[in-house]
């Protein structure tokens, strides 16, 4: 017997990760001082944190402690069940040595048990793609090694793309210049993102305005989407219902035959992305 985990990174909405079973590691954030650990929007104030962030407040997101990852792991292991952690992307936070750290010393106190994670090589919905798909094996039974191999051919086929609406919070993460923040802003450059193979956040391409911003993801789209008929497709929006509205209609115009989930950006994501942003995430030829 073992437990599928994923981390609230993963933006999975809370009735699926109950109807799915899930055990969730929470990720915190700080707004205004105060911390939260996002509970995939039970109770998430997703209007008040965009706009406190509008207005000048900047969140801070931080790693867990090694420590917190043992809160999560131990009852599990000490109940003679074994672990299955789908992550987000390892080159994304600093979080994962402290979960080596936890696992390392679980595992000798608990030799018996096992403790397996694996890289989704994305984050948020493409995170939470994987996992969705992943937990539907799970509970029909999946071995903890037919998983593994489910998942490993599932991450290079999820795409994940998305446009920002402002460049000062990718400028605070550090993915752009200072110099491309001010004059992208002032110009209306909206810059489209993906994560590679590598599960790094790499600039593709830039647009002048949000309405072609967004009709270059759809072209991402439409020119490598696959299996439609087989896999949903997610949309985030981060406090841009109606862009996001339109959005959608123009990927049902394309794909009539499309399952498409949309949800709101969480606050960890959020602060690094800031409000304005749509994300795209779908099953791809290659990601």
């Amino acid at each position: 017997m073992y437990k599928l985990f994923c981390d609230s990174n993963c933006e999975l909405w809370y009735k699926t990760v109950e109807e799915l079973g899930l055990e969730v590691i929470r990720m915190p954030y700080t707004l205004n001082g105060r911390e939260y650990f996002y509970d995939m929007g039970k109770e998430t104030d997703f209007e008040g944190f965009f706009a406190a962030m509008r207005g000048g407040a900047v969140p801070k997101t931080s790693a867990l402690n090694e420590y917190a990852y043992t809160e999560y792991f131990e009852p599990v292991l000490a109940s003679g069940q074994d672990i299955f952690y789908i992550t987000f992307s390892h080159q994304m936070s600093a979080t994962f040595n402290a979960m080596n750290s936890a696992i390392a010393a679980l595992k000798e106190k608990y030799p018996e048990r096992e403790v397996r994670t694996v890289d989704t090589k994305t984050i948020s919905l493409g995170a939470g793609f994987i996992v969705y798909y992943a937990a539907l094996k799970y509970k029909e039974g999946a071995t903890m090694d037919e998983l593994e191999a489910y998942v490993n051919e599932l991450v290079p086929h999820t795409a994940t793309y998305f446009a920002v609406e402002d460049l000062t919070y990718l400028y605070r993460g550090g993915r752009v210049s200072g110099v491309s923040k001010v004059f992208g802003n002032l110009l209306g450059i909206k810059p489209i993102l993906c994560f590679n193979d590598e599960g790094k956040i790499v600039n593709i391409e830039k647009q002048k305005g949000t309405k072609k911003a967004l009709a270059a993801l759809r072209g991402y789209l439409n020119a490598k989407c696959s299996e439609l008929d087989k896999y949903k497709v997610f949309v985030l929006q981060a406090d841009c219902r109606q862009a996001c509205e339109q959005f959608v209609a123009g990927i049902k115009e394309d794909h009539p035959e499309a399952d498409i989930v949309v949800q709101p950006v969480g606050p960890v994501i959020g602060s690094h992305c800031g409000p304005g942003t749509i994300g795209l995430i779908f099953h791809a030829k290659e990601r």
